[in-house]
């Protein structure tokens, strides 16, 4: 039977979601400021693109573990949206290769939670 603690997220697993949110509500911001107030990097922009949807996968893996099928879903949706919403802003441009980059770095950053967590269970039941 589950108890109340069972069904809370651990510490490590809420701090994860306070950083994914954050990070989620960044790109977003970033995405509609118009482009000249946007910080930029020295990295080519796909690799910014990359690096920030990369961590924001790994976050929300990281703080949403039990269904990643779904998670993947949402966060395919979510780059969409983030693209759809640049059609709007003045000065910005919504790009399909941006989507494409997004989408995978988001799902790259999950798969690399899910494998590190199946790494992790298999040398922790060969140490136990």
């Amino acid at each position: 039977m589950s108890t109340l603690k069972d069904n809370l997220p651990s510490s490590a697993s809420g701090a994860a979601r306070v950083v994914a949110w954050i990070l989620a509500i960044a790109i977003v911001v970033l995405s509609v400021v118009p482009g000249d107030l946007r910080p930029e990097t020295e990295l080519p922009h796909y690799l910014e693109h990359f690096l920030i949807f990369f961590l924001t996968g790994i976050a929300f893996g990281l703080g949403y573990r039990r269904n990643l099928g779904l998670l993947a879903s949402l966060l395919f949706l979510f780059a969409g949206l983030v693209e759809i919403a640049q059609l709007f802003q003045a000065g910005r441009h919504a790009r399909i290769n941006d989507f494409l980059v997004d989408t995978f770095a988001l799902w790259v950053g999950l798969i690399c939670v899910a494998l590190v967590k199946k790494l992790w269970q298999r040398f922790a039941k060969s140490n136990g």
